[in-house]
């Protein structure tokens, strides 16, 4: 693996958006923490997150096992090529604001992709330890940040949608410092192979049964593979 490295640090607490009394879906009122905005210098980082960092929706975003949102820095030249191909989309954003940061990650990251991370994974950075915990599911709000309802299901699609991170050991870190591999339990699992089996290979249950008793994997994740193996198995 090449040497891996911090791109941007984008924290944001979450706030109101949109127009009271809006026709149009995309501009009603909502509240997010979806809008980061870059970081630097040294940040500190705890268990629960990135220090000056939150969620809007803490039943479905935050906790532990997703401390920290990683996303591959080189995904944003794919996107922007692709968006240029599609003239619906190149019409609606300016395609070079659609670069670190656009997925609301916390991480933007040179040198890693789901392809090349894997689940349990542990990295130093800085002077903390973070560890791979699951795959980044993406929610309708990546669509309506954008006003692009399908880019969720295109994110899907095209497996470029991140990772999450737990943290093993608080610290404090900074863009441009080195993300740093020292453990690889998982090697078998990568993150785009996670990927496959959560959203297109739903009937193989022998995969599905080690995801649902991997210790490694976020609960949120183990408890989807139990349901669709107790689907699959009645």
């Amino acid at each position: 693996m090449s040497q891996a490295v911090i791109s941007q640090i984008a924290v944001g607490m979450p706030q109101d958006y949109g127009t009271p009394g809006a026709t149009d879906p995309m501009d009603k009122p909502w509240n997010t923490g979806f809008f980061k905005q870059p970081v630097s210098g040294e940040i500190s980082l705890k268990t629960l997150g990135l220090a000056g960092d939150g969620v809007a929706d803490e039943v479905n975003h935050g906790g532990p096992d997703k401390a920290v949102l990683c996303y591959s820095a080189e995904h944003y030249p794919i996107w922007r090529n692709e968006f240029q191909q599609i003239d619906s989309i190149a019409q609606r954003i300016a395609v070079e604001d659609f670069t670190w940061g656009a997925f609301g990650e916390n991480l933007t990251i040179e040198g890693l992709s789901e392809d090349s991370v894997c689940l349990g994974d542990i990295f130093d950075v800085g002077t903390a330890q973070i560890q791979v915990s699951q795959p980044r599911q993406p929610c309708w709000k990546l669509g309506r940040r954008w006003r692009m309802k399908q880019l969720t299901a295109l994110a899907v699609s095209t497996g470029r949608m991140g990772w999450y991170v737990r943290v093993l050991k608080e610290g404090t870190l900074s863009a441009g410092q080195e993300v740093r591999l020292v453990e690889r339990p998982l090697a078998d699992w990568p993150v785009a192979r996670l990927n496959e089996l959560f959203y297109h290979d739903r009937h193989n249950v022998q995969d599905a049964e080690i995801m649902a008793d991997c210790p490694l994997l976020a609960e949120a994740w183990r408890g989807e593979f139990r349901k669709r193996i107790e689907k699959l198995n009645r």
